[in-house]
């Protein structure tokens, strides 16, 4: 690998990667993040490669592995290219088939193809499914083309140009005016204008400064950030340094939760090419500016997600926050100042430097700019991450993305913002997403995550679920936090259980605006979100728990009762060989029946009952 040495260099190295890329050659690309390796890529990638070497065909057809494209779960994904052909849930035993009849035969295989579920219809190109079609693919287009352990797939599709054109064409200054023009918010959660907090950073008294980004993705379900950082770590790194330059910073750090060992390798091998490479280190593109980028790995800790906790954990300390009167621009880590953005608003700076603030500050609504990822999870029948513009609906999202709910399920809420989000309710579907509306409804932007709930999910014992998440992670250093979420968590508690009086509600609303006034950093600022939101659109789920003692979702387990319909049972006696604490009784082939008293309403019975026997019903003793 020889070392890039100058801007003219770099473009002398791309022109000779096209020169020696063949367009035409079929290249068989297989997703290989950490969603498809669950389902078996890497066998079908090694597939693939014995197939080709046993046809004798090597030098005729490229076996190419990428990073996640999204439609997580139809994976393993495969697509063919130049045809763009889009096969999914490819398994070992589809491999010698694709390699004969699409690569040497030039057919379509029509079982391996997409087909949608209302129309019908087949898809032999992946970008005109519908889950693709509506998206906005800005940050995670190339994640289609580029194998992240080859940095001359990067620099092939445009990479480090940015990177040149900021060392060579632009003053810091002129940087930071760009990224603040283009309207950039941070995409951890906060939203705070991008190039305001680089101005602020830049501006700053000390020699030192850091730049660090934060990949502390902890949201149950949210993985945007491993998404960018295992399919396409050079968008982070040329991000950086292109921050580095304009706020005038010579170190940097990526913090990385230890849950994402396939992110960290991939960072790895990406910092050590962008360093062979002379993209890296001293002298960059002989500029003349030093920077260089070490990985921080943390121990999972959420409330690490926040700035002031991540730099105590980088600097080897308990993860705790700080007030926020002390900004980490002025005094961060190691008490220098620090420039933290997290991983999607690192990548997306190349594409601003390269494309301009009107180009992207077109994209969105008046107050936020651009493009946002989303992980679409929960009762949806289309799950997997989406990048979208800001301001598109979330019933578009939902419906025309997303396909709907699941098992033609009714829609109740979508849940936004991870833990400490809100859920809203369908009567607010019509609503933009963008960071105002969503914090008007009760609920947040926050990374990214969205969970979809249908009419089977109760909102109290979801609440419950998110506020015992958040009691679990709070570092227990502010009261407010430490305590509020405790006592929250013991009232939900009590109304999930049936022993709850209505007097217990008001008391959970003005216990959550304590919290939410009083404690130190977001986490617990946040934390009642979830409560709040389901108070204020499902109240009458939360009356229901209280006074009449039942769960209309059938949920919460001591609010319900299991009960045997004698029409259906045949007495296969399932049921009963599974029963934890022996409550169902009966004869072989006769219908059987459960004591109540010893029923803990674990749900076996129901969950292993072929026949639909096992009816549950509430209140608890009234059937």
């Amino acid at each position: 690998m020889k070392k890039i040495k100058n801007r003219e260099d770099l473009e002398r190295v791309r022109k000779r990667i096209v020169k020696k890329s063949d367009p035409n050659k079929p290249c068989i690309t297989i997703s290989s993040g950490t969603c498809c390796r669950a389902y078996g890529c890497q066998k079908v990638t090694k597939a693939f490669i014995t197939e080709i070497e046993k046809q004798e065909i090597r030098d005729k057809v490229e076996v190419k592995t990428t990073g996640c494209l999204g439609f997580c779960e139809r994976g393993p994904i495969v697509v063919i290219y130049p045809k763009g052909i889009y096969y999914q849930r490819v398994t070992i035993e589809d491999v010698s088939e694709i390699v004969t009849e699409t690569i040497l035969n030039g057919k379509i295989i029509d079982r391996l193809l997409y087909i949608d579920p209302v129309s019908g219809k087949k898809f032999v190109n992946g970008e005109e499914i519908s889950f693709y079609k509506k998206q906005m693919r800005v940050l995670l287009k190339n994640n289609w083309l580029i194998d992240p352990n080859k940095i001359e797939d990067y620099i092939i599709n445009g990479g480090y140009t940015a990177l040149s054109n900021a060392l060579f064409k632009m003053t810091p200054e002129q940087i930071i005016d760009t990224i603040k023009r283009s309207g950039l918010r941070g995409r951890g959660g906060a939203g705070f204008p991008t190039g305001v907090k680089w101005e602020n950073c830049r501006r700053a008294n000390g020699d030192l400064k850091f730049i660090v980004c934060n990949a502390d993705e902890g949201d149950p379900g949210a993985y945007m950030d491993r998404c960018i950082l295992e399919g396409n770590p050079h968008s982070i790194i040329e991000g950086m340094i292109i921050g580095a330059y304009a706020i005038g910073s010579h170190e940097g750090y990526i913090y990385v939760r230890h849950e994402y060992p396939l992110a960290v390798k991939n960072l790895k091998i990406a910092l050590n090419q962008a360093r062979e490479y002379g993209l890296l280190g001293n002298n960059i593109l002989n500029s003349g500016f030093d920077f260089d980028i070490k990985i921080s790995i943390g121990g999972g800790v959420f409330v690490c997600g926040e700035s002031t906790a991540l730099i105590a954990s980088i600097e080897g300390k308990i993860g705790e926050p700080r007030a926020k009167y002390i900004h980490t621009v002025e005094k961060g880590l190691w008490n220098k100042p620090t420039n933290l953005n997290n991983v999607e608003t690192w990548a997306n700076i190349p594409i601003i430097i390269n494309k301009g603030s009107k180009w992207f500050s077109a994209i969105g609504t008046e107050k936020s700019k651009g493009t946002k990822i989303f992980s679409l999870v929960g009762k949806i029948n289309n799950s997997g991450l989406v990048e979208v513009p800001m301001g598109i609906t979330l019933k578009e999202i939902v419906y025309e993305i997303g396909g709907g709910v699941l098992n033609g399920k009714k829609f109740k809420a979508i849940q936004t913002g991870g833990p400490s989000g809100g859920c809203i309710p369908e009567k607010l579907l019509d609503l933009p997403v963008d960071f105002e509306k969503l914090k008007e409804t009760g609920s947040m932007m926050g990374s990214g995550g969205m969970i979809v709930i249908d009419e089977e999910t109760c909102v109290v014992d979801l609440a419950k679920y998110f506020l015992n998440f958040i009691l679990d992670e709070s570092c227990g250093k502010c009261i407010p936090c430490r305590e509020g979420t405790g006592r929250l968590s013991e009232i939900v508690e009590r109304i999930t259980s049936g022993k709850a009086k209505i007097e217990d509600l008001k008391l959970l609303e003005e216990l959550s605006h304590v919290v939410k006034d009083f404690s130190l950093c977001g986490l617990g600022q946040t934390a009642p979100n979830p409560v709040l939101s389901t108070i204020n659109y499902f109240r009458d789920e939360w009356e229901t728990h209280i006074k009449n003692k039942t769960c209309p979702a059938l949920v919460c387990k001591e609010l319900i009762q299991y009960y045997v319909d004698n029409g259906k049972c045949n007495g296969c006696g399932v049921c009963k060989n599974l029963c934890p604490q022996k409550a169902i009784l009966g004869e072989l082939k006769n219908p059987h029946s459960i004591v109540q008293d010893r029923c803990i309403s674990c749900g076996i019975c129901h969950e292993n009952c072929k026949d639909n026997a096992i009816i549950l019903s509430s209140p608890r003793g009234k059937n």
